[in-house]
């Protein structure tokens, strides 16, 4: 299997809407993506699919020396050998992978966020820094599509968090900010034991208000002259709308379910938001 093929497959098993937004690139910039995505998943799945958090750690430093070696020409990974040539061809940074891990750290030592601030830090590390690697990859010609990217990147961890409330708690994470909990009279516990109330749709509504805020500043934040280049993360958006308003439609059925939208609905929202990006 040739390192293109590993990352195909790692992306396409992953059945995320990220997968949608790949199609309709040019195969340079798909490869790249593509493997882009396939890094994010090895070190997501480090700790997410690991039950020994010094196991975890152990490979998350192994991912640390191996963007080491990726940036010195001897990457060994399947993934980060598809990564090496888009390097200087997308004049791709290290810190930014080197933040992906530094977020998927976050989820080893820390399950609370005390306020917003804290949390936008966690969301920078995991989100918005792929989207400023993507936003390369994709062809960002204006410094001002970093401010985009970053912004789009907190939209859609925003919306992430909200989808996987049930599957946090499981884990024994609270992704809410704790004085937001306060705000609206709900316990932490009442999250991990997965209560519905009326202050929990209450601070469901403030959070969805909050992540569609940053949907529309990340769209109107895009320079014109980057948005045809920049249609992939469009397509992101637009799914992630999409998915935002079903959470929106009944708030607490996120403590029952993952919500999700179909493969053909998310094929058709991103073929619309392709024509008319």
């Amino acid at each position: 299997m040739t390192p293109e093929d590993y990352c195909q497959r790692r992306t396409a098993a992953s059945g995320s809407s990220f997968y949608y937004s790949f199609f309709f690139l040019p195969p340079e910039r798909r490869k790249a993506i593509t493997a882009l995505y396939a890094y994010c998943r090895e070190v997501d799945d480090a700790v997410d699919e690991c039950p020994d958090p010094r196991l975890a750690a152990s490979q998350l430093a192994e991912w640390r020396d191996e963007i080491a070696r990726l940036y010195s020409g001897a990457p060994e990974h399947p993934v980060t050998r598809a990564l090496l040539p888009f390097l200087p061809k997308f004049d791709l940074p290290q810190a930014h992978f080197l933040e992906i891990i530094d977020g998927m750290e976050m989820d080893l030592c820390q399950a609370r966020y005390a306020d917003f601030d804290a949390l936008s830090l966690y969301c920078y590390r995991v989100a918005s820094a792929v989207g400023l690697l993507a936003a390369r990859i994709f062809g960002q010609t204006d410094v001002k599509t970093r401010d985009y990217a970053n912004t789009l990147g907190m939209a859609l961890q925003l919306t992430n968090i909200l989808r996987d409330v049930a599957e946090d708690a499981a884990r024994g994470r609270v992704y809410f900010p704790r004085n937001e909990l306060e705000r609206f009279g709900v316990a932490e516990k009442d999250v991990l034991e997965l209560r519905d109330s009326e202050n929990f749709r209450r601070l469901m509504a403030f959070q969805i208000e909050r992540a569609g805020d940053f949907y529309a500043r990340a769209i109107n934040t895009l320079p014109a002259a980057d948005r045809k280049a920049q249609r992939p993360g469009l397509i992101m958006a637009a799914v992630y709308r999409a998915l935002l308003n079903e959470i929106k439609r009944d708030p607490g059925q996120v403590l029952s379910r993952r919500i999700s939208l179909s493969p053909w609905r998310k094929l058709r929202i991103a073929a619309l938001a392709w024509l008319y990006a």
